[in-house]
């Protein structure tokens, strides 16, 4: 699965990324390496979530 990371900076200088393929998968860190890899950690626990309940992840091109 790919999955696409958007960033942006808050008023405060805290970077937050977000997994436009994963809704609600973002996260905050002090720097922009922080903040994508904070949101890397939620995307896979995300995606062995689904599968772990039997879901396909949202872009899975399996039958």
């Amino acid at each position: 699965m790919i999955v696409s990371i958007e960033l942006d900076r808050e008023t405060d200088g805290r970077w937050i990324a977000e997994a436009f393929e994963l809704p609600g998968v973002m996260a905050y860190g002090a720097t922009r390496e922080e903040a994508i890899s904070n949101t890397e950690k939620l995307a896979i626990e995300a995606i062995a979530d689904q599968i772990a309940h039997g879901e396909k992840p949202a872009s899975s091109t399996h039958s």
